[in-house]
């Protein structure tokens, strides 16, 4: 039996009673089928993140970005009346995609094949020969797709009627704005490529159970003599979504050069009012995929995009409030990312072992624990959209 140090109150399993207790079924985690119901039941109608208004600041800025697990490919566009739009990359023509670059800035798209050209509205401008088509420009707009913005955050819905985004965030909503990524100008970003189911992936990052055993070293900041194991203090739910207090170390102790980057981020931090509220440590996981750790200096932002039952694709990013000031700044932010890497790292292959795993099919079930409460409240919440799609289909 463990004896846990004086002033730590770990999380009482009975606060996270209502998630229930069963073992959990290890199919969804690699089987194609399940994946397919995913794809229409969750990712096909909720709000998916994928970037932020300081990539898009003037007219004709646009972004282009992929969505596998709907096989769609994005062009987010700020048109002339300063709105962002997203539109399917898809000429309305033949379907022929327009645009090839990752971002830029253009007042019009053409399609290189037989040059139909498209405003920032999405509106067909021109098209050789439109006369012999019999057709209305008006009816050969740009396909569009939802889009809303929430903490300087850019979010997308394939539903043909999607939920307000506010209203899907609930109280969450108004506590992520008062976060700097709100008011970011500037991101750092690292993305990666993992050969593991994304409800694995993803959960890797909604537990401390590991921290210990993973992250002796990296994790070091987490861990004091109050809380030997870097567990999180409270958990609070919001279905779909959820949140975490991760601790906060009195005495962190940093490495070296990782005290010394915050410490060149500090002075500016200050005169830019980061550091005026309270420390902020909290976790927020929006369903499906998203997480974010707010705190006074940036925020950490992690997706995991689904592309196979067994393969994602990961986004992690820290924004920024400000362009680097000077040499000493840009080293403290690529000395967090250099980091923020590092322990991304030494977990990558644990997760993909994993995968091996239960791709083998060896289990029927696994299993979660207190401290992975938020891994089975995902699960819940997956299986109970896919529950209600399946339903649907049979009425």
């Amino acid at each position: 039996m463990t004896t846990e140090p004086a002033g730590f109150v770990p999380i009482p399993s009975e606060s996270v009673a209502f998630l229930g207790t069963r073992p959990i079924p290890a199919k969804p985690y690699y089987d194609p089928a399940w994946f397919e119901l995913e794809r229409e039941a969750v990712f096909r109608r909720s709000w998916l993140q994928i970037g932020h208004v300081c990539e898009l600041p003037d007219v004709g800025s646009f972004v282009r970005r992929e969505l596998e697990v709907l096989g769609a490919s994005l062009l987010v566009v700020r048109g002339k009346d300063g709105t962002l739009r997203a539109f399917h990359n898809v000429c309305t023509h033949r379907g022929t995609q327009l645009v090839e670059e990752v971002q830029g800035k253009r007042a019009t798209f053409s399609c290189p094949y037989h040059m139909w050209t498209f405003g920032g509205d999405g509106a067909l401008l021109s098209a050789p020969d439109f006369d012999s088509f019999g057709l209305d420009k008006r009816d050969c707009a740009l396909k569009q797709v939802a889009l809303d913005v929430c903490a300087g955050m850019i979010f997308v819905n394939f539903a043909a009627q999607p939920q307000d985004l506010r209203e899907w965030l609930g109280e969450l909503a108004d506590q992520m704005e008062t976060l700097p990524v709100a008011r970011a100008t500037t991101f750092s970003e690292y993305s990666y490529d993992i050969a593991a189911n994304w409800k694995l992936t993803y959960d890797n990052f909604q537990e401390n159970y590991h921290l210990r055993f993973i992250h002796p070293r990296s994790g070091q900041s987490a861990f004091s003599a109050e809380n030997p194991f870097g567990y999180p203090k409270e958990y609070a739910f919001h279905d779909p979504h959820r949140t975490q207090t991760i601790w906060t170390n009195p005495d962190p102790r940093p490495a070296p050069m990782l005290a010394d980057a915050f410490a060149r981020l500090v002075p500016r931090a200050m005169e830019q009012g980061l550091l005026t509220t309270p420390h902020h440590r909290t976790y927020f996981a929006l369903f499906p995929s998203f997480f974010m750790l707010g705190t006074p200096l940036q925020n950490f932002v992690h997706v995991v995009y689904p592309v196979t039952a067994t393969q994602s694709r990961g986004v992690i990013r820290l924004y920024w409030v400000g362009d680097d000031a000077n040499a000493s700044e840009r080293f403290g932010r690529e000395a967090i990312m250099g980091t923020a890497r590092d322990v991304h790292c030494e977990d990558v292959a644990v997760i993909e072992a994993g995968q091996r795993g239960l791709s083998s099919g060896a289990l029927e079930h696994i299993h979660f624990q207190t401290q992975e409460a938020l891994c089975r409240h995902l699960f819940n919440m997956v299986e109970a959209a896919v529950v209600a799609y399946q339903a649907e289909q049979i009425a």
